[in-house]
């Protein structure tokens, strides 16, 4: 649902600037409120959620929510909308790293939670094309309206069932918030992701984004600063040295940054060159959709023979290989099994990608830290979509040589090119800093995708080695 509600008013955006009397300049405040508050503050409500409590944070954001929605909805003017779009983010950015740390502590490490995880971003990737998809329907049947009011049915059942299946967690000394350090973080997110939103709306060298990129830069520099001098910082350092966050999530931005804003051209290309209408362009990208879905249910048996870094470079390697593939798109129609094809499998290969970040962005930390965990992860998500457009949009633009159906097709295989391109950057950043990673025996998973027991010499060495016996490598009963 959530990620539904980041793409769903897109394709609506025209009626709502008509229906609330929205100036084309103004219009894209409709996007940007809730990209910024989405963005700007999931890191500090995900370490909210670990000291006062993830469930109270995920129930709460629900009821946010809701409400926000039904005021959407209800809105007269652009600023009650703008106003509902600001909650909505909020809500977005307090609910999303509470249900993602309540699912990595309810799961252990290994096969378990790589099954959860690989359906979650399943459902949330795909729920980004349902979003573009459902939006066009309910504005055409019914009204932009329903774009909010949709959410509301959706939030009540859950607020009716989580209490009952979801335990509270929470530590049991309660910790100090780094303040500073919450302010100066939130503030850097905040001009940052502002600064790509203006770099979309006007240009890579206007003086807005540069000059809200750089305050957002400094105010990042004063965060890590801060960070190292407290005694309980928002972000401990420790946390960040570690490759699997710190890499991980590098891999992570590049997994969202790209797949999500191909959806830029290749909406050009349906629209622009191939004459499609808007709503049988987002039809198309159901087979995105599809190609995510079927990612997401794999990867946990991907995860489980290769190990998390191969997985990462596998799926990177699929999804450059098919992205680079639409550079081919032609003119006529017939080029469309070429884009069907290319994006179900570049789908498929972008969700491997973001699967394996997840689980190796939250390995390896303690239960405590897993909501600062999945907050950087969400962070990581919220920042890579907000990024992707603006960088698309503008490389189309500066590539497009002369007007009419060829100069679009000329610039949009330039973004392509580039998206390829950061795609195999990530595939390098994984490979050189990423240490291997594969799962001991009792975290596999055998061909039906359960997990997989100890063999019987590996037990014998356990028992062999907690009696004190020791063994020897090469011995009947070595343990690698």
């Amino acid at each position: 649902m959530l990620a539904v509600d980041f793409a769903i008013l897109n394709v609506a955006l025209p009626d709502v600037g008509k229906s609330l009397g929205f100036s084309l300049a103004h219009l894209q405040w409709v996007i940007t409120a809730f990209a910024l508050a989405a963005a700007g503050f999931t890191l500090l409500l995900g370490r909210v959620g670990d000291l006062f409590g993830r469930r109270r944070l995920f129930l709460g954001g629900l009821v946010v929510l809701a409400a926000a929605s039904v005021v959407g909805g209800l809105a007269q003017n652009p600023e009650m909308l703008i106003a509902a779009r600001v909650f909505q983010g909020l809500a977005t950015a307090a609910v999303t790293p509470a249900a993602l740390s309540l699912m990595t502590i309810s799961f252990p490490e290994g096969p378990l939670r790589e099954k959860a995880l690989g359906l979650n971003g399943a459902l949330m990737s795909s729920g980004f094309t349902t979003g573009a998809i459902l939006g066009g329907v309910l504005t055409d049947l019914l009204s932009w309206r329903w774009a909010f009011f949709i959410n509301v049915p959706v939030a009540l059942a859950v607020l009716v069932v989580a209490p009952r299946v979801i335990k509270e967690s929470r530590p049991d000394v309660r910790p100090k918030l780094d303040v500073p350090g919450a302010v100066a973080v939130t503030l850097g997110l905040l001009a940052v992701v502002f600064g790509l939103t203006q770099a979309g709306d006007r240009g890579w060298g206007s003086a807005g984004a540069l000059l809200s990129l750089a305050a957002g830069a400094a105010l990042l520099v004063v965060f890590y600063a801060v960070e190292r001098k407290v005694s309980a910082p928002l972000v401990p350092l420790t946390v960040l040295r570690k490759r699997t966050v710190a890499w991980g999530n590098v891999a992570g931005l590049i997994a969202f940054l790209t797949e999500t804003s191909l959806v830029f051209p290749l909406t050009l290309y349906l629209q622009n060159v191939l004459g499609f209408s808007p709503l049988a362009a987002g039809l198309s990208f159901g087979v995105l959709g599809l190609g995510t879905v079927t990612g997401g249910v794999t990867a946990s048996k991907v995860i489980g023979r290769l190990g998390t870094k191969r997985t990462l470079i596998a799926g990177g390697l699929l999804q450059a290989v098919f992205t680079a593939a639409l550079i081919g798109l032609g003119p006529e129609h017939s080029w469309l099994w070429l884009m069907l094809t290319a994006s179900y499998f570049g789908g498929v290969g972008n969700m491997l990608v973001i699967v394996a970040f997840m689980v190796t962005a939250t390995s390896g930390l303690a239960d405590r830290e897993q909501g600062l965990a999945t907050g950087l992860a969400t962070m990581t998500q919220q920042v890579g979509i907000t990024m992707g457009t603006p960088i698309m949009s503008s490389v189309v633009t500066a590539a497009m040589v002369g007007t009419g159906t060829a100069a679009v097709l000329s610039g949009l295989r330039v973004a392509i090119a580039v998206n390829a391109a950061i795609v195999v950057f990530g595939i390098l950043t994984s490979a050189v800093f990423l240490r291997g990673h594969q799962s001991d025996q009792s975290g596999q998973l055998d061909q039906s995708g359960q997990p997989r027991q100890p063999d019987q010499s590996a037990q014998s060495a356990q028992s062999a080695q907690s009696a004190g016996v020791a063994t020897t490598p090469g011995g009947s009963g070595a343990v690698r």
